[in-house]
């Protein structure tokens, strides 16, 4: 049959490829500020932008969706192309892509360290980006459908498949998470409130991680590691039963990320079933992995490439077990808001994540400027510092989180806490978070090693932006040749597959949430819990913006150390007005559910101006610029419209008498603080925080809950 001549857009790719090399720099460097911060806390630098709070969702959102997303499109456009034998379906599309999710990665950074923040984990991006993320993501859909269509080869090898579901998914859960209630242009509400809410965070945030740092990433791992090895996947069987059975049973995990918590036990029930099975798929997509090296072992131990898919599948391995196994409610009770959740993380970031993109920029980059790799010594040398690195960010922290919870739960021979002062908790792991620091500090080296590497290798060889390529046009009837396996008819049939995932996706979604949402008796209300008062929701809304939920939690667990040390359990009832809400997932300092009324108004605002004044040896930034900045009243009769439209059962007309309410709080908090010494005006934005906090908790104490 007559060939076709085409070329393959490689600049497309180079233009990623050079976004992931960027970000990654960034995303790191901030990360191990971040991780200095916890024993330096001087490098907060007393200033508002580069506080813990919103310099870690800065970190998070730059490794997820900078490092890994521009990761993830350098990966498929490359591979895409060649398993299609097509060129991209429109240049003028792959540069909106690309352009357009480098300005969505700007405006999110410079929105969050503003302190414009959603409160929602992997999700804090306000409503403008968010519709900038949909539009974008419809871009990079239609052009990989469109070349997907106008393919030369019949038959949709693993890797697209990875990608249609991640595409499908990614869209379903953005979507469904992102639904707010604008007030101005970088600030909204989340239309679910409290349980609702935090089911439908930890349903996306889980699958984040499923779709976006995980199944692109086994497509790309489909693709590279058998072109790297030049074998084939070892079995083709595998991966039909990894692809759909990873993809079904994934969706239905995230209520695993809210054990013991105030959500539905039926709900945890499932999230921790199906969180186990997961790891039948996740291991079958492994040794997949793995055993497709059969026979290059020899290959491996000289090719630096292999050495980084090698260890990234391995930590893909690791860190798929141990997320089932952290599911589980006893080992939960153990792990939940210290740092072993942290290194867990990490694991799975920096060795699948991180080094498959390593993997990846060193097989691709000689291939991009038709050269040789520029130095294999100092590849080799970023291998065995990045690897040496992974190891002390994360044993560290490991231990760190065992200490942690033996520490919370620890009580005397007389049935009192040995350690009820929060504080010694967390001086006494300080030393391993220096040497999670350091470890962070030499993958960072590791990175910038590479970074010289890959400079050296394009400057030696010659750029090729179109590359030239042949292959036969799709026959229009298609012939079978002999017996196929079932699998092959979806494999034709793109759109199918594209529905398919989505139904396959949905089903646990849908059985998790109409539930919840639509069954009263799973969230039982409480008659004494009220809404807000106006001066209480704004600072509730600081609190949000200075990101406090990233270190403290609002859910007392049933557990005596628990209940102990900061009170009556947590109940559904008591967060039916919280948008969002602000169960936290990590605790650096102390839960908050019952802080209200603890502590006068003056330790509150001590607190906040230089915390080792009240707790010494505190890691926790001071926020000083809270008693400088005047609070902005402007909004309150739009956040009121706002809450009412969302079912909190504010007065009609209290929108209009709103700040005469706030005012008249606020007076007498500063009145308070004036009796204690403090001498501070009524409109500062620390007297709202106080407001909120004092809040906290009081709602219940001595009621019963009512359904």
């Amino acid at each position: 049959m007559e060939q076709e001549k085409f070329y393959y857009d490689n600049k497309i790719v180079k233009l990623f490829a050079y976004a992931t090399i960027f970000w990654g720099l960034i995303g790191m460097s901030v990360g191990l500020l971040v991780a200095l911060q916890f024993v330096f806390p001087e490098l907060s630098f007393n200033w508002a932008p580069t506080t813990f709070g919103r310099v870690r969702p800065v970190h998070t959102n730059a490794v997820i969706f900078a490092f890994v997303g521009n990761g993830i499109f350098t990966g498929v456009y490359y591979s895409l192309q060649r398993l299609c034998k097509t060129r991209m379906y429109s240049d003028v599309m792959s540069k909106m892509h690309f352009w357009g999710w480098q300005l969505i990665i700007v405006v999110g950074a410079l929105t969050l360290f503003a302190g414009f923040t959603t409160g929602k984990e992997y999700a804090e991006l306000e409503w403008p980006v968010d519709i900038a993320i949909t539009f974008i993501w419809v871009i990079f859909g239609w052009n990989m459908f469109g070349t997907i269509l106008n393919r030369r080869e019949r038959h949709l090898y693993v890797a697209i498949w990875f990608y249609i579901g991640t595409f499908v998914t990614v869209a379903v859960l953005h979507i469904v998470n992102s639904i707010e209630l604008p007030i101005s242009a970088f600030k909204s509400y989340s239309v679910y409130a409290g349980v609702q809410d935090a089911l439908v965070q930890w349903w996306y945030g889980h699958n984040a991680v499923a779709f976006f740092l995980t199944t692109p990433y086994l497509g790309i791992m489909y693709y590279f590691v058998p072109k790297a090895a030049e074998r084939p996947v070892y079995s083709y069987r595998l991966s039909i039963v990894h692809f759909w059975a990873l993809i079904f049973l994934y969706i239905w995990a995230g209520p695993h990320h809210l054990l013991y918590t105030a959500l539905p036990d039926w709900a945890q029930s499932l999230g921790v079933v199906f969180s186990v099975m997961l790891i039948a798929p996740s291991w079958g997509g492994m040794i997949n992995g793995l055993l497709t090296l059969r026979g290059a072992w020899d290959k491996v131990r000289e090719d630096v490439v292999l050495k980084f898919f090698v260890v990234a599948i391995t930590a893909y391995g690791m860190a798929t077990f141990e997320g089932p196994m952290l599911s589980l409610k006893n080992v939960n009770a153990i792990a939940h808001y210290t740092d072993w959740i942290v290194a867990h993380v990490h694991v799975g970031a920096l060795g699948w994540n991180g080094f498959i993109t390593f993997g990846m920029l060193y097989w691709l980059y000689p291939k991009l400027f038709k050269t040789q790799l520029f130095s294999k010594k100092l590849a080799n040398f970023h291998f065995w510092i990045a690897t040496i690195g992974i190891l002390f960010y994360a044993v560290p922290l490991y231990w760190a989180g065992f200490t942690q919870s033996l520490m919370w739960k620890e009580f005397t021979a007389e049935g009192f806490l040995q350690y009820p002062n929060f504080l010694e908790t967390v001086k006494q792991i300080i030393p391993l978070y220096a040497l999670r620091s350091l470890g962070g500090a030499l993958y960072l080296i590791g990175f910038i090693v590479m970074i010289y590497n890959l400079i050296k290798t394009a400057k030696q060889g010659n750029e090729v932006s179109d590359d030239e390529a042949y292959a036969a046009p799709l026959a229009k009837v298609y012939q079978p040749h002999g017996k196929e396996h079932w699998h092959r008819v979806i494999e034709r049939k793109p759109i199918q597959m594209l529905i398919w995932s989505l139904i396959v996706i949905l089903i646990g979604g849908i059985i998790e949430m109409i539930p919840t949402f639509m069954v009263k008796s799973n969230i039982p209300t409480i008659s004494s819990v009220k809404p807000y008062t106006p001066l209480e929701l704004q600072g509730r809304d600081i609190y949000v913006r200075e990101g406090c939920y990233t270190c403290h939690s609002q859910m007392i667990r049933p557990f005596r150390s628990e209940t102990e040390r900061y009170g009556e359990y947590s109940k559904a009832g008591e967060f039916v007005y919280d948008f969002p809400f602000q169960w936290g997932s990590k605790r650096t300092g102390p839960d908050l559910a019952r802080i209200g009324g603890k502590y006068p108004d003056s330790w509150h605002f001590n607190h906040m101006e230089d915390p080792s004044s009240m707790s010494p040896g505190s890691i926790m930034p001071g926020y000083p610029w809270l008693i400088e900045n005047e609070l902005d009243i402007s909004n309150t009769p739009a956040k009121i419209r706002a809450m009412q439209k969302l079912g909190v059962p504010y007065p009609e007309g209290f929108a209009e008498e709103a700040n005469k309410n706030l005012l008249q709080q606020a007076e007498k908090i500063a009145k308070s603080l004036n009796k204690d010494g403090i001498e501070v005006k009524s409109d500062r934005e620390i007297v709202a925080l106080i407001a909120y906090l004092q809040r906290m908790g009081t709602d219940i104490k001595g009621n019963k809950t009512s359904k």
